[in-house]
């Protein structure tokens, strides 16, 4: 065998995977393949500090390009300042992590083909592992109303994103992660700043739409015209990235591993491991490289039974959560979504801190449904009714 472990993906999910048995169980002998120029690619990657254990946050920590203790969200009726910390990293910093480890690391070489044991490459080379796993991203069993397959009805959380240095200080103390004061367009859009430094900014204009379509052009302006609304003038651009997020509103979990290849161990978005409402997908990343690290043997019998099983309690888990989406998405008409948002962060900041770690209480949960719903009574009993 050239390995004894084979990621297909640099991704956020493969990369952690690497990073744990590298710390973990050194003497593995992993490699990555990735069809892009490097390991993590072009993105960014954020997560409340309650996502996650304190040892999980500990391990995981010389990741961080970023930190802050509060953020702030900003809506028609009402804005706050919630102090929680949040964390942000990079697909460069993963990168250097990864490279940093011993890993092999094979960039610029598409997967033609792959099985639990082997990857042929696009240039008809191929490796041999005990073990392979999938974390190519969304794959196309994942389908529901916007893809190939009927497993999972998803929907889209899309964006795109300038990283800017300003001609001086922003004067922001934390992020704004949804600041939905701004024109709605295409479902619920809202604009999410990150601080990078005194002038310097990533600035995302963000939808939860029903079709994955973006206009790059189109957002690209309207990040511009956000950054000129706020009196903030733009020096340069430094980069931009564009996304394209899965949200899920229900779907069935056993039918999607099942309509994957048989036996083939997956993780990631190509595991429904995201968080059905928000898109982010570090807490679930950093679980998957525990639960991997911690198996006896690395073999794909065992890769995929601990997998499969994971994603599907993790899906179990997360019923409530869909059952919001499918609130904000069917209940609510698309320029009306907001309100629904609008309506939750008023709730204490306890709450919603657990309500992004996935750890809501039955009284959370009870809390977040009590009351007037910002959406139409009769479209809200109607999505009550079909749960």
């Amino acid at each position: 065998m050239d390995f004894d472990l084979i990621l297909t993906g640099g991704g956020l999910a493969n990369g952690l995977i690497a990073l744990r048995l590298a710390a973990t169980r050194p003497e593995v002998r992993v490699a990555i393949v990735e069809s892009g120029a490097a390991v993590g690619g072009n993105h960014t990657w954020s997560s409340f500090a309650a996502d996650i254990t304190p040892a999980q946050v500990a391990w995981t920590d010389p990741l961080m390009a970023h930190r802050w203790d509060r953020y702030s969200i900003r809506f028609p009726d009402h804005g706050r300042t919630i102090v929680q910390g949040y964390r942000t990293t990079s697909g460069e910093r993963l990168a250097a992590a990864v490279g940093a480890t011993g890993t092999t690391v094979l960039t610029g070489v598409p997967v033609a083909a792959l099985d639990p044991t082997s990857v042929t490459l696009a240039d008809q080379r191929v490796l041999t592992a005990h073990a392979v796993i999938d974390g190519r991203g969304q794959g196309p069993q994942q389908g529901g109303r916007n893809g190939a397959g009927p497993a999972l009805d998803l929907r889209a959380q899309k964006f795109v994103g300038l990283e800017v240095e300003l001609t001086a200080d922003h004067g922001l103390d934390g992020p704004i992660i949804m600041d939905a004061t701004v024109p709605q367009h295409d479902g619920y859009r809202f604009v999410y700043t990150l601080p990078f430094g005194p002038r310097t900014l990533l600035v995302e204009d963000t939808y939860y739409s029903d079709g994955r379509d973006l206009a790059p052009d189109v957002l690209r302006q309207r990040v511009l015209d956000y950054i000129a609304a706020q009196g903030w003038t733009v020096a340069r651009v430094i980069r931009a990235e564009v996304g394209v997020l899965p949200i899920a509103l229900g779907g069935d979990i056993a039918a999607f591993w099942d309509a994957g290849a048989a036996g083939m161990p997956t993780v990631g978005l190509r595991a429904a491991l995201f968080n059905p409402i928000t898109g982010y997908s570090f807490p679930d990343a950093v679980r998957t490289a525990e639960v991997v690290a911690g198996l006896p043997e690395l073999t794909p019998a065992a890769l995929y039974a601990a997998l499969r099983h994971h994603s599907e309690a993790t899906w179990a888990a997360r019923g409530f959560y869909r059952f919001l989406t499918r609130m904000l998405f069917i209940a609510a008409a698309p320029a009306e979504r907001y309100r629904v948002l609008q309506r939750f962060y008023r709730l204490d900041d306890a709450l919603v801190g657990r309500f992004y770690a996935g750890r809501s209480t039955a009284f959370d949960k009870a809390r977040t449904l009590i009351g007037k719903p910002p959406v139409p009574l009769g479209r809200a009993l109607g999505v009550l009714l079909n749960s």
